[in-house]
């Protein structure tokens, strides 16, 4: 494989944003700021083996998902997601057809957003596939979503449903057998394509005030780090967290509470905000048929999270998510 025909072949033959200036084919991309945004930045690498198998997801699903997962970044911190950029280190073992169509997964999701490929590195390595995705966005000067804006009396919420990924990677794992077929569709689809709620981050940063974050190492570990960037407490009951109903149909020998507080990678928002805001948040989601709901409430009693089971019992929930650095 030739490294710059490669690059011919995956160059955008246009660019959706009028600010691009300079795409690919130059030393560096170049692109206007807007008047009045905030520039937003994230990056995120994939590693095969840690992150993926390539014997278990197709490179289409591969390159879906490393850019899906940043833009949920941007998704929490309020902003549109504008441009990427792609670092790949290929091995052997990777064909040309399969990292073509990497990038063809990310193409599909970018055209969702009218996101543009700015340029990024393509280099050999010995071992493993990794992908490095850099994702630019703006938001409004007035908006801000950060973790550390929650106050007590807010309501605590959450997008979408939770624990359907981790359903999914069990699957894939082999640690869940599933039948039906369709189940078996749903979560597989969870986990390898999440869907970032880019539209519902927009309509939060609209809001007086917020706290937001994407639930990547899950549910409790994030609201975890809105707990102590505000310097608050938060509950929520187990009675109101979104299970969907797939996840409900499946044996009662699975874990599904622990899919749903430390899963991770469902890619939806939990966050918090003022009664009155929750109220204008929760019309504006159900006018554009997004599920949220609210899970809980900040309190001061208590700094961290804590959990009211259906037996009424109060659980302190800790970090217990994915942590790359964390020996078991």
């Amino acid at each position: 494989m030739d490294e710059f025909d490669f690059i011919k072949k995956v160059k955008p033959n246009r660019t959706f944003q009028e600010n691009v200036k300079v795409a690919i084919g130059d030393d560096a991309a170049v692109y206007e700021s807007s008047q009045g945004y905030h520039q937003v930045v994230c990056v995120d690498t994939m590693v095969e083996g840690v992150h993926f198998l390539k014997s278990l997801s197709s490179p289409f699903e591969i390159g879906y998902k490393a850019l899906a997962v940043n833009i949920s970044d941007i998704a929490a911190m309020a902003a549109i997601p504008l441009y990427y950029l792609v670092s790949i280190a290929v091995p052997a073992h990777w064909q040309e057809d399969d990292l073509l169509e990497i990038y063809e997964g990310m193409k599909k999701l970018s055209a969702e957003y009218k996101m543009d490929l700015l340029g990024g590195d393509t280099v050999s390595t010995s071992d493993r596939l990794v992908i490095t995705v850099t994702v630019i966005g703006e938001v409004e000067k007035n908006r801000s979503t950060l973790r550390s804006k929650a106050k007590v009396d807010d309501i605590v919420f959450a997008t979408g449903t939770i624990g359907d990924s981790a359903a999914g990677l069990a699957i894939l794992l082999g640690q869940a057998s599933i039948n039906t077929q369709s189940l078996k569709t749903y979560f597989l689809q969870k986990h390898k394509m999440p869907t970032p709620q880019v539209r519902v981050g927009r309509i939060v940063g609209a809001l007086n005030r917020a706290a937001l974050n994407d639930i990547s190492d899950g549910l409790a570990s994030e609201l975890n780090e809105i707990a102590e960037a505000s310097d608050v407490g938060i509950t929520i009951e187990e009675e109101a967290l979104p299970i969907s109903e797939e996840l409900l149909l499946l044996h009662s020998s699975y874990d599904i509470k622990r899919w749903v507080l430390n899963g991770g990678e469902d890619f939806e928002l939990v966050g918090t905000t003022s009664p009155d805001s929750w109220v204008k948040l929760k019309h504006a989601c159900d006018q554009i048929g997004i599920k949220i709901t609210k899970i809980g409430s900040v309190d001061s009693k208590d700094k961290g999270v804590t959990l009211i089971t259906k037996n009424q019992e109060y659980v302190k929930l800790d970090k217990s998510g994915y942590n790359h650095f964390k020996i078991s």
